[in-house]
């Protein structure tokens, strides 16, 4: 009787460990004092100082707009990766895309950004483009790394998907491109949505990479962030978190359950 409460007590502390510090962070959002460790009342000031901040604004709208591109695009370059590696067997070339494709998982932030960095300086000595360094760079650098995310995810629900439903369309007389979009493409669009969901909350959160690739005009928000918190924590930044908290990471998080419940479905129907 005494490891359910020790399991029990142990799970508390990991989860108070864990959402400790954000329910701090909330709750201090509304701290009335100028002071983020110490209590002067509930107040709004801080949120409605956060609407008036040109500065995290306009970087939130930059982030949002890059994360956003990027993750459709990571989608469209990791579909077609993940179908290849997943349908067309052995072929030439198959090894190098293998490697390409888990060498962003694995190899570190600062090296990837260094190596974009120096790609964009010499394509812009040598083609004259890039001209400047901002919002296209750091689309480019997010759409690299994002991109092998979607294909291992796409890749892993195609080579878990049952194969006699393309064979029976085909048998049937359709069209390899009528199978993918009526038949393969419904069935992996939760591998689809997660990958999306994935590379959009990794472009979100991105400070190293962007740091390398950006320029003068391409100040994305957790660069703003960070370079605030380095002069000292404002409450403005506990706004703007408890507002990231509830608009961006609760919709994903719902949109992820919603999902995974689809796909579950999906499986008993199948079955």
């Amino acid at each position: 009787m005494r490891r359910p409460w020790f399991l029990f007590t142990m799970l508390s502390f990991g989860y108070a460990f864990l959402y400790g510090p954000i329910i701090s962070l909330v709750v201090y959002s509304f701290n009335k004092s100028r002071l983020v460790t110490v209590w002067g009342g509930f107040s709004t000031h801080w949120y409605r100082e956060l609407l008036h901040d040109e500065q995290i604004l306009s970087a939130a709208w930059l982030s949002l707009k890059i994360a956003s591109l990027n993750a459709c695009l990571a989608v469209i370059l990791g579909l077609f990766a993940g179908f290849s590696l997943a349908r067309f067997g052995r072929f030439r070339g198959r090894g190098f895309l293998s490697g390409m494709v888990g060498a962003p998982l694995v190899m570190p932030d600062v090296i990837l950004g260094l190596s974009m960095l120096l790609l964009f300086v010499a394509m812009q000595q040598t083609f004259g483009w890039p001209q400047t360094r901002g919002m296209t760079t750091i689309l480019l650098a997010h759409v690299t790394f994002s991109a092998a995310y979607v294909t291992v995810i796409v890749q892993s629900r195609l080579v878990d998907m049952d194969v006699s439903l393309e064979e029976a369309a085909m048998d049937l007389g359709a069209r390899p491109w009528k199978v993918f979009l009526l038949i393969t493409l419904p069935v992996i669009v939760p591998a689809i949505s997660a990958g999306w969901l994935l590379a959009f909350t990794l472009s979100l959160d991105d400070l190293v990479i962007a740091s390398f690739v950006s320029g003068p005009g391409g100040t994305t928000l957790p660069m703003v962030v960070y370079s605030s918190v380095r002069l000292g924590v404002s409450p403005v930044i506990n706004a703007l978190a408890s507002l990231i908290l509830l608009l961006v990471t609760s919709g994903i998080i719902i949109t992820g359950l919603l999902l995974h419940r689809q796909e579950k479905l999906q499986k008993t129907s199948e079955l």
